[in-house]
């Protein structure tokens, strides 16, 4: 039987991957990081490289191992990457880059149904992060799950514009996004239109899934990186959102059917250094593992109740970091096995 399994953000939980923070680094500053995580820096020099703090890494390797015990200790089977030697340069014959980190296993991999899915990720430094989860993927496709990869972009300067406005910074010249733009509701996948995902990749993630399934191509949605920091699935029908991101003019046709709970202020967990690679929003980054039964960061007590108010029971933890590294409880995982059958929600 597969050990792929899952169809929603909400069924309840039995499989999932928890990132490292070993070897994790800044990469070096090229066109694909100015274009999609430092747009606003007008001065590349003042965009950080190199390891993270030890302080930051440290602590955050830490919690990662707390947030695999909770889980492990709520009946989840935990799996973890090795870690990698991310100082190590990759080249092609268009451009030269290092690597990054494997503390975000959710931006480059898609479990849908049976199938684990590499995207075509926008990240240069990125380029080769499936190596990290290539002994566990093997695994994976010998319990009978599909093992697909996205075709490799190439990645050139012209497919990134910096200085121009928010969601045109990735050109469509060929498939290109990160698996967080995806948020899976059964036969249904919304799929963000963004700086981090174009239309060419949503066309080829609709061309593999097949009939059976509906790619909603998302724009003016959120323009940045990641969805799950502005729609977060709670259970069947009911939605968390950003009310500085989402409105009734760019919300989903396929979702209007829902009720939704406009998140509340966010308590400003702050960050290391000048410059965070996530907003505020990044306290909506949390981890469902059951309907309405979620790992929320235990800072965001405004939200906590909020959620608790709606019959949402919450767990709390911390990733003290978050706003630093770019990630929260829904990034820093993947989940790849999740009871339940595949239905349509709308």
């Amino acid at each position: 039987m597969s050990l792929v399994n899952v169809h929603t953000e909400w069924d309840p939980l039995e499989e999932i991957v928890v990132g490292t923070m070993e070897g994790a680094r800044m990469p070096i500053v090229d066109r694909s990081l100015l274009a999609t995580e430092f747009p606003d820096i007008d001065d590349p020099q003042k965009i950080p490289t190199g390891p993270y703090p030890a302080q930051v890494a440290e602590e955050t390797e830490a919690e990662l191992e707390a947030l695999a015990d909770l889980l492990t200790g709520l009946g989840v089977t935990v799996r973890r990457p090795g870690g990698r030697d991310h100082k190590s340069i990759v080249s092609t014959p268009d451009w030269s880059t290092d690597g990054f980190y494997d503390y975000c296993p959710r931006d480059g991999f898609l479990a849908v149904g049976d199938a684990i899915i590499e995207s075509p990720m926008v990240l240069r430094s990125r380029w080769l992060e499936g190596f990290a989860y290539k002994d566990l993927f093997l695994e994976y496709s010998d319990s009978g799950a599909r093992w697909l990869s996205a075709p490799k972009p190439q990645l050139t300067d012209d497919m990134y514009e910096p200085t121009a406005p928010p969601g045109q910074r990735l050109r469509d010249l060929e498939p290109a996004f990160d698996a967080a733009n995806i948020l899976r509701f059964g036969t249904d996948l919304l799929y963000q239109v963004s700086d981090s995902g174009n239309k060419r990749g949503a066309r080829w993630l609709q061309s593999v899934l097949g009939p059976q399934y509906t790619v909603h191509p998302c724009e003016n949605l959120y323009t940045s990186t990641h969805i799950d920091s502005t729609i977060v699935p709670l259970r069947p029908g009911l939605l968390l959102v950003n009310p500085a991101r989402v409105n009734e003019d760019n919300f989903p046709d396929f979702l209007r059917g829902w009720d939704r709970i406009v998140c509340p202020e966010l308590v400003d967990t702050g960050f290391v250094g000048d410059h965070p690679k996530s907003s505020v929003w990044i306290g909506m980054n949390f981890l469902v593992i059951a309907p309405g039964k979620a790992i929320v960061d235990k800072r965001q007590t405004g939200l906590i109740r909020e959620l608790e108010r709606h019959g949402v029971e919450v767990i709390p933890s911390q990733l003290t970091h978050s706003r630093t590294l770019g990630g929260g409880f829904h990034c820093v995982t993947l989940d790849v096995r999740r009871a339940g059958e595949l239905a349509t929600y709308r």
